[in-house]
């Protein structure tokens, strides 16, 4: 089981991070992980109340580190405020990509013509549809509607394939429990 080493503070994540930046080193990369996700995943579930968006982030931020961790410069910031910096970008960006996402759903709410042959059932499937999260409901559409591959929607909207493949089985156990006779 995974041991955390005994930091010496902000100098230690600092020199930690950038000798992952020069080496690569997994193992480095796992302390810092095992250190910091956690801490990340706090603050990003206090920013969104939503743990699988805040996992996501984390993911993601996390990713990123390991990709530009060449890049930091102790001199400038902390290892933590670094990372909590690209944190709170990621989060901005799903903030405005959800934005959009809202004003898709909007036109989505508003065009029944998928719906006009079986108009008792097309009732509730709408009232289903809108019911869901914006993201679920704009994979569904996408998918369903538009035709388009998940690995499609994923390009389209941004956002992890992992998070097309998990909207669209939560947006379906939500449509299956709100259809059920």
């Amino acid at each position: 089981m995974y041991k955390e080493p005994d930091p010496q503070g902000t100098q230690y994540w600092n020199q930690c991070l950038m000798q992952l930046g020069q080496t690569g080193d997994r193992q480095l990369y796992q302390q810092f992980y095992h250190h910091f996700a956690p801490r990340l995943n706090s603050w990003l579930l206090s920013q969104t109340r939503d743990p699988i968006l805040a996992e996501e982030l984390v993911q993601d931020t996390m990713m990123a580190v390991w990709r530009k961790a060449a890049q930091y410069d102790a001199a400038k910031a902390a290892a933590s405020t670094w990372l909590f910096r690209i944190a709170r970008n990621l989060y901005i960006d799903q903030m405005r990509r959800a934005q959009v996402r809202e004003r898709g759903k909007a036109k989505l709410v508003e065009d029944d013509t998928h719906f006009d042959d079986q108009p008792a059932d097309a009732s509730r499937v709408r009232q289903a549809m809108r019911d869901l999260p914006v993201q679920q409901a704009q994979v569904v559409y996408k998918s369903y509607f538009e035709g388009k591959s998940h690995q499609e929607i994923a390009n389209e909207m941004e956002i992890p394939l992992g998070s097309v493949k998990s909207s669209l089985r939560l947006a379906f156990q939500k449509l299956c429990k709100a259809l059920r006779p």
